[in-house]
């Protein structure tokens, strides 16, 4: 399997991972998704990125075939809203965004079109 899918949050919706997975990075990409509570994601945001705030999605390259994802459901939960997503629409609108920056895509118009485009047909 090229998808490895863990949780210290209680829970997370479930979804063709695997399937966008693939579309976006492609069979051979290993992918470690982790749905983290707020806690942790402090923990990591803090070591990664200097931030301490709960992020909703963070995305690290290990190497050009595989990579982490890590969502934070409850942040997903508590901002869908303001993207007009439903929550299980919008956890997998930030797995798609993780994916297109491991992909190596940077925010912007290219980056958005795609977003729009795996989001159509994956929600």
């Amino acid at each position: 399997m090229s998808i490895e899918i863990n949780h210290t949050a209680r829970s997370y919706p479930k979804l063709k991972y695997e399937e966008v997975k693939n579309a976006v990075l492609g069979k051979n990409y290993h992918l470690s998704l982790v749905f983290v509570g707020e806690k942790k994601g402090r923990e990591i945001n803090k070591q990664s990125r200097n931030k301490t705030y709960a992020p909703n999605v963070l995305s690290f390259p290990l190497t050009n075939e595989s990579g982490e994802i890590f969502i934070t459901p409850t942040v997903a939960k508590k901002e869908a809203h303001k993207y007009d997503h439903s929550y299980t629409k919008h956890v997998m609108f930030l797995y798609i965004h993780g994916l297109l920056h491991l992909k190596g895509y940077d925010h912007g118009d290219k980056m958005e079109n795609l977003e729009k485009k795996y989001l159509a047909k994956y929600s």
